[in-house]
């Protein structure tokens, strides 16, 4: 009966400071750190291999640059594009920026585009604005401009898409990962070269 009341002390211990995170807007920090973490141990290095499969990728969509100047993805067709899907909102999606900011620093090619769009809502694009100069970010950052299509209605963010010249899917990633490798680096200069 002790251990009983005890576990059930602590489970709502825990429920309680969970939902005060929650409620404090302090949950995505704690995810940040903690997914920051796992990042820098090297565990969620991304391990790119070229999927196979024939999936098309649809450009039939609009986005918006952080000035509200809209871009038709299509602009896009031709060019390998690194297609981040991300939030200021997703502690796990700020935890992979960095390292995706330093591969884009290292691979600032004609020949590949990155594409970093938030899923913040329209009210949010001053958080954006703020997140994004706050750390120096300097790749490209886009909103949604309409609807957008249903390969980027995904179950979770962040999500990374590869997408060839030909127009093909290469690389799917869910979850947070290290795009900062050595791998990843040779992975998209091998798609540009093609």
């Amino acid at each position: 009966m002790k251990i009983a009341l005890s576990l059930a002390k602590t489970f709502f211990s825990v429920i309680i400071i969970l939902g005060l995170l929650k409620v404090t807007g302090s949950m995505d920090e704690v995810s940040y750190f903690t997914q920051s973490a796992v990042i820098k141990a090297g565990v969620l290095n991304v391990n790119p291999t070229e999927d196979k499969s024939d999936l098309k990728f649809d450009y039939a969509f609009t986005i918006k640059d952080l000035k509200g100047n809209k871009v038709s993805f299509d602009q896009f067709k031709g060019k390998v594009v690194f297609l981040n899907l991300w939030a200021t909102w997703c502690g796990p999606c700020k935890a992979e920026m960095p390292g995706i900011h330093k591969l884009f620093s290292k691979l600032e090619n004609d020949s590949i585009e990155f594409v970093m769009l938030s899923l913040d809502k329209d009210q949010a694009l001053s958080k954006v604005e703020t997140y994004v100069k706050k750390n120096n970010y300097t790749f490209p950052i886009y909103m949604p401009s309409g609807f957008l299509s249903d390969q980027l209605q995904v179950p979770s963010i962040p999500t990374t898409f590869v997408i060839s010249k030909e127009g093909k899917v290469v690389l799917k990633e869910v979850g947070t990962r290290n795009y900062d490798t050595k791998k990843m680096a040779e992975f998209l200069k091998k798609q540009a070269a093609k």
